[in-house]
């Protein structure tokens, strides 16, 4: 008999942990949206966006860019010292964390190089450009024996800060988004590092510059 009793309470809560794991198994809500590249963020900028502005952070730096070799070297192979004139050119280019110029040919994909450009210059009085190029002609002092080459370091300017982009309805489930950027370019009105290298010439190089 309490068997018989006791039949119809367990079914009751055997009927109330089913209907408790149901819910428990249910997926969960998935979010609004996922968050977009920054790409597809700057590709908005003034593109789609209430308001899209560069907000930098921090005093811009000048540094030096990479040593590097420009123009022909110059082989002397005689035994008293020589000197040569050396006509070159080099490009400074920039670089920045969506690696794409800001060029104005690019600007119909990535309208975000204007802004950063305006903002850039208002907050540090410094023109920025995408690149330069610069164009000498140097004397070049070579000992006997040796081969000597010109090399440039360019002066480099870096900047960050954080674009903020405001859409007038959701984008991706909201209205507001940052997108950190950081940007290096040249820095057209400092001097760039010019230095005059030369070493001693192989039994290779000499056999076929100088016989």
């Amino acid at each position: 008999m309490s068997r018989t009793r006791n039949r119809p309470r367990w079914t009751g809560v055997l009927a109330v942990l089913v209907a408790g794991g149901g819910l428990l198994a249910a997926p969960p809500a998935q979010a609004d949206d996922s968050r977009p590249s920054n790409d597809e963020l700057l590709a908005k900028c003034n593109n789609g966006t209430k308001k899209c502005v560069f907000h930098p952070a921090g005093d811009v730096s000048i540094v030096p860019g990479e040593d590097h070799k420009v123009g022909d070297v110059a082989y002397n192979c005689t035994d008293d010292p020589q000197t040569s004139t050396r006509s070159w050119e080099d490009t400074t280019g920039e670089t920045n964390t969506l690696g794409v110029s800001l060029r104005q040919e690019l600007e119909h994909k990535f309208p975000f190089g204007p802004v950063f450009k305006l903002a850039f210059e208002q907050s540090y009085k410094r023109t920025w450009a995408s690149e330069h190029t610069e164009t000498r002609t140097t004397f070049l002092n070579v000992p006997p024996g040796e081969v000597g080459w010109v090399t440039r370091a360019p002066k480099i300017q870096k900047a960050k800060g954080t674009y903020e982009l405001i859409f007038k309805d959701r984008f991706h489930g909201k209205r507001y988004w940052y997108v950190p950027f950081e940007a290096t370019g040249p820095a057209a009105d400092e001097p760039s590092v010019k230095t005059q290298r030369s070493r001693p010439m192989t039994a290779q190089e000499r056999s076929m510059y100088c016989s």
